[in-house]
């Protein structure tokens, strides 16, 4: 092979990232994180989702997190079956697009699975695969994994009761479908929430599994000054998890305080047991401080126990120090490279996490 063909073969992307973003956004939240990507990883990438995508766009992501997920898979299906070079596939998402992400890549898997049994009747040829390509990472930033439902899950509302009460039923009426979802308030009264079974492998979809196949999943979580996300939901901790967090940033990635890597924690996973069906009942037909307490409280446990069964690394982010604390629900991604330039030190902690994963499974493959 001649040194130009070689160069080119090099060139030619095969790692698919797809960048998803949040509620009320466009793709081009995506423009910082993809410029540095692109100056600090090379062409070994092919980014999705700064430009191209549209399928959930703006109000598109009031339609339910199951909607949002289901366009999304489509839309990375057709990205993998026009680029024949890629083998490998990552997620970076930002926010609600977490969880836009979690039930897409369980989509994906089980697509995967029914092609290999329509081709082969072998359900296992292609057991690990996320839209037939080898999954690497997954990665979310301020992402309300147990809903935004409990106190100061929604921090602008500042912890006070009678606003966390209100928010859950007038929820829908700003943000449709998928605030009734967020909220733990969707379905039937002995029906699970869709985040319970987002905890869970289900029949239909298989949500652990499917994560389980990213030998890498970190959440990137603000400790404080989130108005939209807590710390608890987006590094998927109980209460009496959470620590003080330290007030020195790690060396190299300012504002990034603390990294902690959480082995897998086994147990039976998350389910709706009986009291949990009674609870939401309550809570659905007369609704009261005590009723919706008790219901979140079975249902946050349960998607806890079901999301600890497997490993993650927790990387916590402070914004305490800057001008304009306030901002770090849009700073820990940079949306605008003129407002949240602050998060800066959080992007090159993402970028090189992703680098260094992509050594460690390429020194693998080598072997």
């Amino acid at each position: 092979m001649s040194a130009i063909a070689q160069r080119d073969e090099n060139n030619v992307p095969d790692h698919l990232l797809v960048l998803v973003h949040g509620i009320w956004a466009s793709p081009s939240v995506w423009l910082y994180v993809e410029a540095e990507m692109k100056r600090r990883v090379g062409t070994r990438f092919l980014i999705y989702g700064c430009t191209a995508s549209s399928s959930n766009t703006s109000t598109k992501t009031f339609g339910g997190i199951d909607g949002a997920g289901k366009r999304l898979a489509e839309e990375v299906r057709q990205v993998v079956q026009k680029s024949k070079s890629l083998k490998k596939i990552s997620f970076l998402a930002h926010s609600l697009g977490g969880l836009f992400a979690r039930h897409a890549v369980a989509v994906l898997y089980s697509q995967a699975n029914d092609d290999a049994v329509s081709k082969s009747g072998d359900s296992h040829i292609l057991r690990g695969r996320i839209a037939g390509l080898e999954p690497i990472n997954f990665i979310t930033l301020a992402t309300p994994h147990l809903g935004v439902r409990g106190r100061k899950q929604l921090p602008f509302l500042l912890g006070v009761p009678i606003l966390e009460k209100l928010a859950a039923p007038i929820a829908p009426f700003f943000i449709g479908r998928t605030g009734t979802q967020l909220f733990l308030t969707d379905g039937k009264a002995d029906k699970p929430p869709l985040l319970l079974r987002m905890a869970s492998d289900c029949e239909d979809l298989k949500f652990l599994s499917s994560l389980g196949t990213f030998p890498c999943r970190i959440v990137y979580a603000n400790v404080s000054y989130d108005y939209m996300v807590g710390w608890r939901t987006s590094s998927i901790r109980r209460e009496t998890e959470l620590f003080k967090p330290p007030r020195r940033s790690l060396d190299g990635y300012k504002h990034v305080v603390d990294v902690e890597y959480c082995p897998p924690v086994s147990s039976d996973g998350a389910h709706f047991p009986p009291e949990a069906a009674k609870a939401k009942e309550a809570a659905q037909s007369s609704p009261s401080p005590q009723n919706t307490l008790e219901y979140h409280e079975i249902v946050e446990e349960e998607m806890i126990r079901g999301l600890q069964t497997l490993g993650w690394k927790k990387v916590d982010v402070s914004f305490h120090s800057t001008f304009w604390p306030y901002l770090a629900h849009n700073n820990i991604h940079v949306k605008s490279q003129r407002l949240h330039k602050a998060g800066a030190g959080v992007v090159a902690h993402v970028v090189d996490s992703i680098k260094q994963q992509e050594s460690s499974t390429f020194i693998t493959a080598s072997l």
